[in-house]
């Protein structure tokens, strides 16, 4: 195949299924001349119809992905030092939100296939100070949840689900964001349902959801007999604006999650007994809804780099390797660049008598495993059949090409 596709892209309207509805939802909120959440309806509509949508008792609007992340933290409020594990493969953001909140984040190794954490891999984490966990359905493949929820609850310790690639992802029936404590979720651009930015939380535990309530208000009590700011908060609160296209965005998710679905699920098909690639690991008994499409590839290093390259030369765009490198190996967790040059919170009187917190590689081979041998394309709503067959056409002419080939001379 030599000639290029031309892909929707989610970067723009192509791949983005917005239009008239959400138009109309935000010249309502501009004509209503009340742009803030805490004077309009398009957020507090948001966030009923969001709680229905997941059958959970309450939902809070706020700023973006990384928001709610930090929502859902200062909820379970950890002091300074407190441990919460998550994931070293992950959004950056979903990591400093820990920090912010004073609390350090311990890294759990993944399974290199599904680029999960498991349970096995939290339980070697846990401490004394472990105050959460947070698991990041990633790409939006739920995480083998039942293990999870039974060794955190036996061990007292809530679960936050971050569910920002995984709208309406489920795992034995149930929709991912609704099984733990908390879920979190993203607006950002790329997400199956988009604001630009913005972010939501939800939760079924009426303590948690009313703390996160006033954390995104400046833990200013709107609708308090004798109101204060009760606690330290930022401002996060989601616009009316953002809002009216949320609502709109959330009407058409089901629609958008069907089709994204429909395609991945035909391009697993196309590509199923490839020799030396691996079509998306799915979570048995689950649904993935595909914020993108990962393939393991059976190479890596320049093999890797070839076949990328090989594919994106035909207009399908991929990242090898996904983020690269696990978070810790990032400057601001390598080198704790965080409050001045306090190194806050690793260190301070807090830490006295603690054991130091490394981050040995050879404790994390699921991940370096499972980032070496990744392979991510972008998937969106308005992907076609033709369009998915075309990409099927151009993985296999580069396996064959590039993988083959290395197979016949290595």
């Amino acid at each position: 195949m030599t000639d290029k596709i031309v892909l929707p892209t989610d970067g723009d309207s192509s791949g983005r299924d917005l239009g008239a509805e959400e138009l109309a939802l935000v010249r309502e909120a501009i004509e209503s001349g009340h742009l803030t959440s805490t004077r309009g309806t398009m957020v507090p509509r948001l966030e009923k119809e969001f709680a229905e949508a997941f059958a959970v008792r309450q939902a809070i609007a706020c700023t973006n992905g990384s928001a709610a992340v930090q929502t859902a933290v200062a909820a379970i409020n950890p002091g300074p030092g407190d441990e919460v594990i998550t994931t070293p493969i992950t959004d950056m953001g979903a990591i400093t939100a820990i920090l912010y909140q004073g609390a350090i984040p311990i890294f759990a190794d993944v399974d290199p296939h599904s680029l999960n954490m498991t349970a096995e891999t939290i339980r070697a984490r846990i401490t004394p100070h472990t105050k959460a966990i947070i698991v990041t359905h990633l790409f939006g493949n739920p995480c083998d949840m039942d293990p999870i929820m039974a060794l955190a609850r036996d061990r007292g310790i809530p679960v936050i689900e971050d569910t920002a690639q995984a709208f309406m992802s489920t795992y034995k029936g149930k929709l991912c964001g609704t099984i733990g404590d908390i879920g979190c979720f993203s607006f950002q651009q790329s997400k199956q349902m988009t604001t630009g930015e913005g972010g939501i939380v939800v939760s079924n535990n009426e303590d948690y959801a009313r703390r996160m309530f006033l954390f995104v208000n400046k833990a200013w009590g709107y609708g308090d007999s004798n109101p204060d700011h009760y606690f330290l908060a930022p401002n996060f609160r989601l616009t009316e604006l953002q809002g009216a296209v949320a609502v709109a965005q959330l009407a058409k998710l089901p629609s958008v999650i069907e089709r994204r679905h429909r395609t991945a699920t035909l391009l697993s098909e196309l590509l199923g007994g490839l020799e030396h690639i691996d079509v998306p690991a799915v979570t048995a008994d689950s649904k993935h809804t595909y914020w993108r499409y990962p393939l393991r590839i059976k190479a890596e290093g320049e093999a890797l780099d070839q076949l990328a390259a090989k594919i994106r030369s035909h207009g399908v765009h991929c990242a090898p390797r996904y983020v690269v490198k696990p978070a810790f190996e990032c400057q601001v967790i390598r080198d704790r660049v965080s409050f001045g040059d306090s190194h806050w919170p690793w260190e301070g009187g807090h830490m006295v008598g603690r054991d130091p917190i490394v981050h040995d590689p050879k404790t994390f081979p699921g991940a370096y495993d499972g980032l070496a041998h990744v392979l991510v394309i972008p998937w969106n709503e308005f992907y076609t059949e033709d369009i998915v067959r075309a990409i099927a056409e151009v993985v296999k002419a580069a396996e064959g090409e590039i993988l083959g080939a290395e197979a016949t001379h290595g």
